[in-house]
């Protein structure tokens, strides 16, 4: 019998979403955000991108805008209304310095207690190979949270009003081959369809199924799976570490 996941702690109240691209969330992860919302915990999202190179019939200038339109609308149907894009380049997004200042920018300005991002890891699992842009961007999650309790690492962000911010508890990774926690998401799965749902025009330019049918068994299947060592009860499972 697989391990059993544990349950998420709740000891928190502000969480601070931090991923490569518009729907990164949404694959999973906001069915749990839908129920921390739900108990009055506030969440915030910030994309290091606008997702311009995602969707081969549009041109990023044209893409880009869309694109954010769509986060937003999806983002608010699981009760999150503060959306923040950072502007670095879809598909190459670089890990280093520039990466790593903006992202602790975002947690000194949201100071959450939780961070959440998405799959820092080589691989999904097995042979599901991961893309740069989500490893670079949840690894310099998971180092920004140092850097942003760091007075002396980015001093320029003092000088701009932005103290030093060391009261992240965790940061939990959705979507990660190595899972060790889990979300009851029973009552978010809902609003996580609908949510996945708002981004129309990069799941018509990804499949051919009808939208709605797509998005309901994507998650489903993801929820079910994660049910098998959580107790049967559909879930979001992420990898917590803690500080």
């Amino acid at each position: 019998m697989a391990e059993q996941l544990e349950e998420m702690p709740t000891d928190w109240q502000r969480a601070l979403a931090i991923v490569a691209h518009p729907d990164d969330l949404e694959y999973g992860a906001s069915a749990a955000v839908a129920t921390w919302t739900d108990a009055g915990r506030a969440c915030v999202y910030v994309l290091a991108s606008s997702g311009e190179a995602g969707i081969d019939t549009l041109a990023p200038a044209e893409a880009a805008p869309l694109r954010e339109r769509e986060q937003r609308a999806s983002a608010a149907a699981v009760g999150v209304q503060e959306v923040e894009f950072l502007g670095h380049p879809d598909g190459v997004i670089e890990y280093g310095t520039a990466l790593r200042r903006d992202i602790a920018a975002a947690i000194r300005r949201h100071r959450p207690d939780l961070v959440l991002t998405l799959n820092h890891h080589d691989t999904w699992g097995g042979t599901y190979w991961n893309t740069p842009d989500h490893r670079n961007v949840g690894r310099a999650a998971l180092d920004a949270v140092a850097d942003a309790g760091n007075r002396w690492i980015f001093p320029d962000l003092d000088g701009n009003g932005l103290q030093p911010w060391n009261g992240v508890r965790y940061v939990a990774v959705a979507g990660s081959p190595q899972p060790t926690h889990a979300v009851d998401a029973s009552a978010g799965f809902e609003r996580a369809v609908q949510s996945l749902l708002c981004h129309r025009t990069y799941i018509e330019a990804l499949t051919e199924d009808e939208p709605e049918g797509y998005c309901r068994s994507f998650l489903e299947s993801a929820m079910a799976r994660t049910a098998e060592r959580f107790g049967g009860r559909p879930a979001v499972a992420f990898e917590l570490f803690t500080r």
